[in-house]
């Protein structure tokens, strides 16, 4: 007989919010750059400016993105696997899944150069002169972010809806997505005024902020997992 949704796999449980959790804590790695000195200013710079091919901690950096995009792709896997699912509960793990795998291939195609911090870097962004993984990092960001609000809204809406897990149903994790929203449209809009040589609008920031969020409601999720609720 296949687990109710209040009995899933224990072993099975226990590996997804590890693999949630690890992931989490490598997305997070960026805090670093508080205590490394990179030369980026945390109000302006991407945070995937971090991982630039000229910063100087660009592989730590990169590292850190394949690996918390791996561990999140395992456990978004895993959960397909091994713990109960709604159609709603799949939509909200293969979203994850997608953000774990655009991140890990994100991390393969750093940016060039640091363009908010670089006035030549920006010279050459306008006249195509990058590299194509330059360029192809946008895109493989703007899926990842796309996979994780996917994740997010789903997988909380869910526990919202039939109850399961109850940690995830609360007002907290409802909270996270709320605010992840809107620090994705702050984001949206600091990028499009850069990109117009209207200014950062505090990219750094929202950025930084939507990123964090995703981090700590992943938090949430592997603790919802292995406690179930």
């Amino acid at each position: 007989m296949p687990p109710t949704p209040t009995e899933p796999r224990p072993a099975r449980a226990i590996a997804v919010s590890a693999l949630l959790a690890l992931g989490a804590v490598a997305y997070s790695t960026w805090i670093l750059e508080a205590f490394l000195g990179t030369g980026l200013s945390p109000l302006s710079s991407y945070v995937s400016e971090l991982a630039a091919q000229d910063q100087p901690y660009g592989t730590l950096f990169r590292t850190a993105d394949l690996t918390a995009g791996l561990l999140i792709l395992a456990g978004a896997v895993g959960a397909l696997l091994w713990l109960p699912r709604r159609w709603s509960t799949v939509v909200g793990w293969a979203g994850l899944g997608l953000f774990g795998a655009a991140t890990a291939v994100d991390s393969r195609l750093p940016l060039s150069c640091a363009p908010t911090a670089d006035a030549a870097c920006v010279a050459r962004e306008g006249a195509g002169l990058v590299p194509a993984a330059h360029e192809a990092h946008a895109v493989s960001s703007s899926v990842a972010v796309t996979g994780a609000l996917v994740g997010m809204v789903a997988l909380t809406l869910t526990a919202r809806r039939y109850g399961f897990p109850p940690s995830l149903a609360g007002s907290l994790a409802l909270l996270l997505v709320l605010l992840e929203l809107a620090a994705t449209a702050w984001t949206l809009a600091a990028v499009a005024a850069f990109d117009a040589g209207h200014g950062t609008w505090g990219l750094g920031v929202g950025q930084r902020l939507q990123v964090l969020l995703i981090a700590v409601w992943l938090g949430l999720l592997a603790r919802a997992v292995v406690r179930r609720g």
